[in-house]
C-alpha cells in the first residue's frame, strides 16, 4: 500500500516551511560557531557553508575582494566552507607574519594535487612529486625541492639571470625588427593579441630553441591561449575532456607538441636555454616519463609567457594613453641608448632597468592595479599566529587554507591613499630628482616630482586625518624604497603582492622585470600607437576581475589601435 500526501494542505505547507526555516537557521548559526576563541571573525554566507564557494565560482576573484573591502576593519576573517575554513588575510603586517611561519603554513603540500588537475599528470608522477615534498634543512630533497633550488639558482641575481635576460630581450628585438619591415603601415591590431604574439613566439624561441613546439606547429600558439583561459575549469577537474573541452584540448595539443620535441631530442640542440636543459635532466633523474616531462614543460612555458604578455599590454597601453607620459618615457629611453644611427638604435638593458624611473614606476603601478592574486598556504597543524596590528594572536585550524588577498590589499585606501583604485603613474617614483637618477634630467616636472594629490604622496597629508599609524605602514620603513602611502608613511613591503611573498616569492621576478621593461622600451621607441577609431586618446578599459586571478588580469574589452612604424630603425639590445 502506498501513502499519499496532500501538499496543498495548509497545515503541511506551514509545517514544511517551519521545518525548512529551522534547518536554515540551525545551519546559519552553526557556520558562525568558532572552532576556537581566537579564530578570526567569521563572515557568514546567506547560503550556509556552500554560499562562499558559489560566490567564488560565479564571480571569481571579485567575490572575496568585495568582502574584504567591505570589512576593512578586519585584518583577517574566516569564510566557512564545507568541512574546512578559509582564512583571508588583508593586512600587510599580518601577511608578513604568515610568510614567516614556514613550518606551520606552506603552499608546497598543495602542489601535487594542483599540478595533477591542471597538467593532467598521472598518479605515478604525482607520487614522485610527493616524495620529500617539503624538507627541513638537512633532510633529503625530493623532486620539487631540487627543481625549486635550480630555478632560484638560474633566476636569482647573477650571470645566469643576466644571460637569460639578454637572450630574451634580443629575441624580442628580432621579432620587433621583423615587424618593422611589414609593408602594411599603419596596421590596425588588437593590442593584447599583438603583444601576446610577440611574447609567445619569442619566449618559445629563447627557452626551447629554433625547433620549439610552437615554431614547428603554428596552431599551438592558439592552443596555448585556449589552455590559459580555461585553467579554472581544469582545476575543478570534473570530466575535464567534457566540462573544460577547449582548454583540455589545448593542453593536450601542447603536450603532444612537447612529446615530439623530446622524442626528436630537440631539447639537446643548440640555442636551448640552460634552465630548460636542467629542468628536463632533473625530471629524468627522478624517473619521469617523456609524457610527464612534456606536461611539466607546458607549465614552464605558461610561466614564461602569460604574465609577461599581459603586463606588457597594460604598461604599453597606459603609456600611449597619456601623451605627456609617453614623452617622458621616450626622454628617459634616450639616456638608455648606447648609440644611434640611420638604420639602428642600440638599447642598453642595464640602463633601462636602472635609469628609467618613470618607466619603472608605470610598470610597478600596472602590477599593483592588475594583480588580484592570492598567496595561498595550507595549515599543517592547529596553530596560533601572532602578528598584525596590536600583536593579536590568531588561531588556525589544521587542514584549513590561508589566503593573502592581493586584490584587497592593492585597493586599500588606508595603505595607498584615496586613489587606491585608480592608476597613478607616479605612485612608485622615488622622492626628489636626485633619487630619480640621471635620466630624470629634462623630464616633465609633473612626472619627476611625486604627486601631492589625494594619493597622499610627498609631504601631503591627504588620507591621514584618522591615522597616526596608517594601515600597512611599516614602523621601520623596511623596503619602502621611496614608496609613500596614506598619511605620508612608508608602505609596508608586504603590501605589494604582485610577485607574492615569503617562501613562494616569485623566483622569476627579476627576469620578468628585465624582459617586460626591455620589450616595452622597444615598442615605445619603434612604434606609434593611435586609437583605431580616430579618437583623440586611447581608452583604458576596466580589468576583467570576475575570473580566477591566476595571473595579471586581462581587459574586459578589446583595445584596437593603429600601429605605425616611427622611423624604421631597428633595435639592437646589449647588456
Amino acid at each position: 500500500m502506498f501513502f499519499s500526501f496532500d501538499f496543498d494542505s495548509p497545515p503541511l505547507l506551514t509545517a514544511g516551511a517551519i521545518l525548512l526555516a529551522a534547518i536554515y537557521t540551525l545551519l546559519y548559526r552553526l557556520q558562525l560557531t568558532k572552532s576556537h576563541q581566537n579564530e578570526p571573525p567569521i563572515i557568514p554566507s546567506y547560503i550556509p557553508y556552500v554560499g562562499h564557494l558559489l560566490g567564488m565560482a560565479l564571480e571569481g576573484g571579485r567575490y572575496i575582494k568585495s568582502i574584504g573591502l567591505k570589512n576593512r576593519d578586519k585584518p583577517i576573517f574566516t569564510l566557512p566552507v564545507p568541512g574546512s575554513r578559509m582564512y583571508i588575510v588583508t593586512d600587510p603586517s599580518l601577511a608578513s607574519a604568515v610568510q614567516r611561519a614556514t613550518k606551520q603554513l606552506s603552499f608546497t603540500p598543495l602542489v601535487p594535487d594542483l599540478t595533477e588537475r591542471v597538467l593532467g599528470l598521472d598518479k605515478e608522477t604525482v607520487k614522485i612529486v610527493r616524495q620529500n615534498l617539503d624538507p627541513e634543512p638537512g633532510e633529503p630533497r625530493g623532486f620539487l625541492a631540487k627543481m625549486h633550488d635550480m630555478i632560484y639558482q638560474y633566476l636569482g641575481p647573477g650571470t645566469d639571470l643576466n644571460e637569460l635576460s639578454l637572450s630574451a630581450a634580443q629575441e624580442l628585438a628580432t621579432q620587433v625588427n621583423a615587424y618593422l619591415t611589414d609593408r602594411q603601415n599603419p596596421k590596425t591590431v588588437d593590442l593584447l593579441l599583438w603583444v601576446r604574439h610577440f611574447v609567445t613566439i619569442a619566449t618559445a624561441q629563447f627557452l626551447y630553441g629554433e625547433r620549439n613546439p610552437i615554431a614547428e606547429h603554428k596552431e599551438l600558439e592558439q592552443a596555448f591561449w585556449d589552455f590559459d583561459h580555461g585553467l579554472g575549469a581544469l582545476l575543478i577537474n570534473i570530466l575535464p575532456s567534457l566540462t573544460a573541452r577547449k582548454p583540455y584540448q589545448g593542453r593536450e595539443a601542447l603536450v603532444r607538441g612537447f612529446m615530439e620535441y623530446l622524442e626528436k631530442k630537440h631539447d639537446r640542440g643548440e640555442g636551448v636555454s640552460g634552465i630548460v636543459k636542467r629542468r628536463i635532466q632533473i625530471a629524468r633523474e627522478h624517473g619521469w616519463s617523456t609524457q610527464a616531462i612534456a606536461r611539466s614543460e607546458v607549465s614552464f612555458l605558461f610561466a614564461g609567457i602569460v604574465n609577461t604578455a599581459t603586463t606588457t599590454f597594460w604598461v604599453v597601453l597606459q603609456i600611449f594613453a597619456n601623451r605627456e607620459l609617453l614623452g617622458s618615457v621616450r626622454m628617459e629611453l634616450k639616456h638608455a641608448q648606447r648609440g644611434e644611427g640611420e638604420k639602428k638604435r642600440v638599447l642598453s638593458l642595464d640602463a633601462v632597468k636602472n635609469n628609467c624611473p618613470v618607466l619603472s614606476s608605470v610598470f610597478r603601478e600596472c602590477l599593483r592595479v592588475g594583480s588580484d592574486n592570492y598567496s595561498t598556504r595550507l595549515v599543517k597543524d592547529d596553530m596560533m599566529l601572532s602578528g598584525g596590528r596590536g600583536g593579536q594572536q590568531w588561531w588556525f585550524r589544521k587542514g584549513s587554507v590561508v589566503q593573502i588577498a592581493g586584490g584587497v590589499i592593492h585597493n586599500d585606501t588606508g595603505i595607498w591613499g584615496g586613489d587606491a583604485s585608480e592608476f597613478n603613474p607616479t605612485r612608485f617614483l622615488k622622492l626628489g630628482q636626485k633619487e630619480a637618477g640621471p635620466s630624470s634630467e629634462g623630464l616633465s616636472s609633473s612626472w619627476v616630482a611625486v604627486s601631492r594629490s589625494d594619493s597622499g604622496y610627498g609631504s601631503g597629508s591627504a588620507g591621514s586625518s584618522d591615522s597616526g599609524g596608517t594601515r600597512g605602514s611599516s614602523e621601520k620603513g623596511a623596503g619602502s624604497a621611496g614608496k609613500v602611502g596614506a598619511g605620508g608613511g612608508a608602505v609596508h613591503p608586504a603590501a605589494f603582492r604582485a610577485f607574492g611573498g615569503g617562501k613562494t616569492l616569485c623566483p622569476g621576478r627579476h627576469f620578468a622585470t628585465n624582459e617586460i621593461l626591455a620589450f616595452v622600451s622597444m615598442i615605445v621607441l619603434a612604434f606609434d600607437l593611435e586609437p583605431a577609431d580616430g579618437s583623440s586618446s586611447t581608452k583604458v578599459p576596466a580589468k576583467e576581475d570576475g575570473v580566477l586571478p591566476v595571473h595579471i588580469l586581462e581587459p574586459k574589452t578589446e583595445v584596437k589601435v593603429k600601429v605605425k612604424v616611427r622611423d624604421g630603425r631597428e633595435v639592437m639590445v646589449v647588456a
